[in-house]
């Protein structure tokens, strides 16, 4: 295993001043809240078969991306993670605020972007039937792509666009890397923070879960949810995660500069932890579990866990071994709900955490095994897992403000 990397909280406390989630449960934080206590879930056993994908909720674009020409030219990934970075600007009372956008920190965790499914069909088709002369290719990518990307699209397309949308002009940072890449994105804003580096950031993912090709992608190491959707603790011998479209977004800023401008928190955002099991050996995600836990600081005796378990194996059983260690801890696992959204998991369970503990309550479990149990009182403390479904692990500790 690797070394741990941590935020390495300074002297500086860092708040949770804005949530933007725009999901298959809808979007922003009463919508999402609701359909969490009803215990709604919405998934596609059809649109994908024999794949589940859990399809991104209708919302107005123009509420957060008002100009039409600026929607034509996003795919869908970055029309969701621009949609929720508005919203998060928006709850954090700094939408249209240029003096404080302007020097606002931007952390993004992005894939590398959707494909041009229709150019890679038809090459492929023209390939197959000897219709390829020399020079084919290159001629194709020339003439049928945009001059401005190759067959996946540039990965910061998304800080591109927030910046562009929303005028969020500071410093900008994407990160790569599926799951680790949302974990890291928000160690690395809190870090800045809390050593004083910055006074506010945006930080968060997105994910457009419905693209056949990455569902092409993810069945070749037989990673997808076949055939019948099932909560992810009660997926057994049908492993696999159900792809979630999703964005989701933070604002996260200093104590000083949230109550210098009258800003309201949600929670505070104490700790951040990242680390890369080798996961050569059984039991090795479990252990690295267990090394971030002891790392968060001073945990109470009880209290919550939201998790973004993937559902896959054996990365899921590990964790829930993991799990069984603390059982003193309530589990909510986000990809019941919400699906697996990549890059957007760790902040999905972020958001959630600091929505949780701002409205008092853990949402209702949704889970048939009785892993998950009821949470009759106030959550305090809060601890976001991730563990994915391939590489990375990481861990934030979430709080209610003292």
């Amino acid at each position: 295993m690797t070394e741990t990397r941590s935020a390495m909280p300074g002297s500086v406390e860092v708040w949770i001043t804005g949530i933007g989630l725009a999901t298959s449960l809808g979007e922003g934080l009463d919508a999402t809240w609701n359909a969490l206590n009803e215990r709604r879930i919405n998934v596609d056993e059809k649109g994908f078969a024999p794949y589940i994908v859990h399809p991104w909720a209708h919302v107005n674009l123009d509420a957060q991306i008002p100009k039409k020409g600026d929607q034509r030219q996003m795919e869908a990934w970055q029309r969701i993670g621009t949609y929720a970075a508005g919203l998060a600007l928006e709850t954090a009372g700094v939408k249209g605020n240029k003096e404080i956008l302007g020097r606002m920190d931007m952390i993004v965790a992005a894939g590398g972007g959707e494909r041009d499914l229709a150019v890679d069909c038809n090459i492929l088709n023209l390939e197959a039937k000897g219709n390829s002369a020399p020079g084919f290719l290159n001629e194709r990518l020339m003439n049928d792509l945009r001059p401005t990307l190759f067959l996946a699209q540039l990965s910061n397309l998304l800080a591109g666009n927030i910046a562009i949308v929303h005028g969020v002009t500071g410093s900008s940072r994407t990160f790569m890397g599926e799951e680790a890449a949302g974990a890291d994105a928000a160690r690395i804003a809190l870090a800045r923070i809390a050593s004083g580096q910055s006074d506010i950031a945006l930080v968060g993912g997105s994910q457009n879960g419905e693209r056949k090709d990455l569902l092409v992608l993810y069945e070749f190491g037989d990673f997808n949810l076949k055939n019948k959707f099932a909560p992810v603790w009660a997926r057994g011998e049908h492993s696999g995660f159900a792809l979630g479209s999703a964005g989701a977004f933070l604002v996260i800023e200093s104590r000083a500069h949230a109550e210098a401008r009258g800003a309201k928190p949600y929670a505070r955002l104490t700790n951040v932890v990242a680390d890369l099991a080798r996961r050569k050996r059984p039991g090795e995600v479990t252990a690295t579990l267990e090394k971030l836990w002891s790392k968060l600081g001073k945990l109470e005796n009880r209290g919550a866990i939201i998790t973004g378990a993937t559902g896959a194996e054996p990365a899921t059983s590990e964790e829930r071994a993991f799990l069984g260690g603390h059982a003193h801890f309530a589990v909510r696992a986000t990809g019941t709900m919400f699906g697996h959204t990549m890059e957007a998991q760790f902040p999905l369970g972020l958001g959630l955490a600091a929505l949780s503990i701002s409205r008092g309550a853990l949402f209702p479990p949704n889970d048939p095994t009785g892993l998950e149990v009821e949470m009759s009182e106030p959550p305090s403390q809060i601890v976001v897992v991730g563990a994915g479904h391939w590489r990375g692990e990481g861990m934030a500790l979430v709080e209610t403000i003292k």
